[in-house]
């Protein structure tokens, strides 16, 4: 079996994700596995000669390991989406909801890995296209959410269509249109409904919302979104906690089901409603 690509990205503020990161890029290297990381990180852990430009990193990676909590996990998808490599998280935070193992069990895994004793799941991701002439402008995508809220004080006001037809307008601290995957992350705080990830749809929750109907939906993944800034207040817009920039009046953000899904390594059966119980610590009776 031919040796895969490995590429890691590293939480660089916590020194237990450096010191796996090293073991894990020394282990891969001794056993002929290309490693690469981006430049700052590779800075970071002591190895500037697996550095890569972000732009390249993607090129021909097999797989990514992050080292981290969910957002380092979240940050690592974002940089190989468009490549088509599959990624593993290594937990060395908190809650860790989205990673696949602990740091701990990181070697064991690393043979696994190498031995080919992994399967990839598929993770919907969104596809976020922006009509705006500010830095947000363009096409995007996200696993876990698209977010667009407040700046300063004052509400937000989002004329909101689904399938190109208008259907409200929100007044409210902030709109989140979640994934599966992304419903137990910021949608599930603003009240949002738990969904699993086997299925593909949209969760539109609103963030306190200052108008009667303040409940979230659910729609297909095929459906679209559509939400255009109707006042002269900024609005801001992040993808899976990345500040995309500022919104201004006029502009339109259109958010829909990817295609493509993200590519995630198991190394065993995930059921999604025990890690579920054991990451929110509920009770067995």
């Amino acid at each position: 079996m031919t040796a895969p690509v490995v590429g890691l990205v590293v939480h660089v503020d916590r020194p237990v994700a450096l010191d796996l990161a090293r073991r894990a890029a020394t282990w891969l290297r001794e056993r002929g596995v290309e490693v690469r990381m981006p430049v700052d990180e590779a800075v970071a852990v002591g190895l500037p000669e697996v550095a890569c430009a972000p732009e390249e990193f993607p090129d021909g990676l097999d797989v990514a390991i992050s080292l981290g909590g969910d957002g380092t996990m979240l940050r690592a998808v974002d940089l190989v989406y468009e490549g088509g490599a599959a990624v593993f998280g290594v937990n060395v935070g908190h809650l860790g909801y989205l990673t696949e193992v602990e740091s701990g069990d990181l070697d064991l895994v690393l043979e696994r890995l190498l031995a080919g004793e992994y399967e990839v799941l598929e993770r919907m991701m969104i596809e976020v296209v922006v009509t705006s002439q500010g830095p947000a402008g363009g096409r995007w995508w996200a696993l876990n959410e698209a977010v667009l809220e407040k700046v300063r004080g004052r509400m937000v006001r989002l004329a909101v269509s689904i399938n190109g037809t208008f259907f409200t307008t929100y007044a409210a601290d902030g709109v989140i249109v979640a994934t599966p995957t992304g419903s137990t992350a910021y949608s599930f705080s603003a009240r949002g409904p738990i969904v699993s990830p086997r299925h593909r749809c949209l969760v539109l929750t609103p963030v306190s919302p200052h108008m009667l109907f303040d409940r979230a939906l659910v729609l297909d993944a095929e459906e679209e979104l559509g939400f255009e800034v109707v006042e002269d207040d900024a609005v801001a817009l992040a993808l899976d906690g990345r500040d995309l920039g500022t919104l201004a009046a006029g502009d339109v953000v259109t958010c829909t089901g990817s295609a493509r899904p993200a590519r995630v390594v198991a190394f065993g059966p995930r059921d999604f409603h025990q890690i579920l119980k054991a990451k929110f610590g509920l009770a067995d009776r």
